[in-house]
């Protein structure tokens, strides 16, 4: 199984009645071919699940991993101006094929739906 890159956009929400091209994620993880994060595949290779936040505003986009704990997903930032962890709404339960919506709490505590926009093979140099 290989790595993609996952790319999502902003989807409407209140505040963003159209969605925001500009704000979003790219998460780096093994899919199944479902589209669901193989949690497996995931344990052999966690450094290099990773997620880049973009939103815009920020100085540097945020970068972190992809981490588990318990049931949970979360992207973890390592850095105190990135902010706390951001849980993944059910993320065990959902697809991250291209047109699926997931929900992300972010670290200002405010709950976004995403869309999934496309995937990337990761190619290895």
């Amino acid at each position: 199984m290989a790595l993609v890159q996952v790319v999502l956009r902003l989807a409407r929400n209140p505040g963003a009645p159209e969605g925001d091209d500009t704000q979003g994620y790219v998460i780096t993880a093994p899919l199944t071919a479902e589209g669901r994060v193989s949690e497996n595949e995931w344990r052999e290779h966690k450094s290099a699940c990773t997620v880049v936040r973009v939103k815009p505003g920020d100085e540097r986009d945020a970068d972190g991993l992809l981490t588990r704990r318990g049931d949970n997903w979360f992207f973890h930032y390592d850095e105190p101006r990135e902010g706390d962890d951001e849980p993944i709404f059910r993320l065990s339960d959902h697809s991250l094929a291209v047109g699926a919506y997931i929900t992300i709490r972010e670290n200002d505590g405010r709950e976004n739906t995403y869309r999934v926009i496309e995937h990337v093979p990761v190619v290895k140099s």
